[in-house]
C-alpha cells in the first residue's frame, strides 16, 4: 500500500527547515552568542560557506540515496534537505552581493 504524502504536513515541515537553515547562516544570530568578544569576519564567513557546503552534500546524499531506492530515505526527508540546502545559498548570495555593494561603494568614496 503506498503512504499518501499530506501536503499540510509536508509545507509545516519545509517551513520549519526553512527556519532552521535560515537561522543557521544568520551571521547576526552567531555573533549574538558571543558576547562582546571580537568575531573575525573572515573565519565568520568561512563557517558560513562551509555550512552551506555540508548542507548541499547532505541533501545530494539524501537525494542520491532516494532516486536508489533506500528504504531508510523518504521523499519528505530528501526534498526538505534540498529546501534547506537551497535557503541557505540563497542567503548566501544574498550577503555576498551585499557585500559587493558595500565594496563598490567604499570605492567609489573620494578620499
Amino acid at each position: 500500500m503506498i503512504n499518501a504524502i499530506d501536503p499540510n504536513q509536508l509545507l509545516t515541515q519545509m517551513r520549519a527547515a526553512q527556519a532552521q537553515a535560515s537561522q543557521q547562516t544568520n551571521p547576526l544570530a552567531q555573533t549574538q552568542n558571543v558576547g562582546t568578544s571580537e568575531v573575525d569576519f573572515s573565519n565568520l564567513m568561512k563557517s558560513a560557506v562551509n555550512k552551506v557546503n555540508e548542507t548541499q552534500q547532505t541533501s545530494g546524499t539524501l537525494r542520491t540515496a532516494f532516486e536508489m531506492g533506500d528504504p531508510n530515505v523518504s521523499l519528505a526527508d530528501a526534498m526538505i534537505a534540498s529546501q534547506k540546502a537551497s535557503v541557505a545559498f540563497q542567503a548566501t548570495l544574498q550577503v555576498r552581493n551585499k557585500l559587493v555593494e558595500a565594496y563598490k561603494e567604499v570605492m567609489r568614496m573620494s578620499v
